[in-house]
């Protein structure tokens, strides 16, 4: 959703690409009150399996003729398995809020060293923010748990 918004601000009067938008927004407007409203259990979300599938039909029917908008049809296309999997599942979120905030990290550690760093040295840094992301998931002081040698985080007694 991030990244149409981000276009349609590029180019607001895209008709084609303000189709897109609504018809995405409008469903995924629908899931994520049944979410707030039920939590992520899948015997909830399943319904909105048609809506998922009209969605993709209007979108496979439709002409497209501006690059951008055929763009996002072929992208939608091509994750339609994956995109809705989190409705046929359990606990699985319905966004990658998780998995962007744990990367940001690394993200800013790759904007300092550029190019510079090696294959060793990142998957050293890779290592130590997986730890450092699970203590903050855990409430644990990252510091104290790198000073107690333990090798468990799951088994470490918390704050020092």
């Amino acid at each position: 959703m991030r990244d149409i918004n981000d276009d349609l601000r590029k180019e607001p009067f895209n008709d084609e690409m303000k189709h897109i938008a609504y018809g995405f927004a409008t469903l995924l407007k629908s899931i994520v009150e049944t979410i707030d409203r039920f939590g992520l259990k899948a015997r909830h979300l399943h319904k909105h399996r048609r809506s998922v599938d009209r969605f993709y039909d209007a979108l496979s029917q439709r002409n497209y003729q501006t690059e951008l908008a055929t763009g996002y049809r072929r992208r939608f296309e091509k994750y339609r398995d994956r995109l809705f999997t989190f409705l046929s599942c359990d606990g699985i979120p319905w966004n990658n809020n998780n998995a962007a905030h744990a990367i940001k990290a690394f993200a800013r550690l790759r904007n300092v060293i550029g190019t510079n760093g090696t294959a060793k040295s990142m998957r050293d840094y890779l290592v130590l923010l997986s730890v450092a992301e699970t203590c903050k998931c855990k409430g644990l002081n990252f510091l104290s748990f790198l000073r107690s040698g333990s090798t468990d985080v799951d088994g470490f007694e918390g704050n020092l």
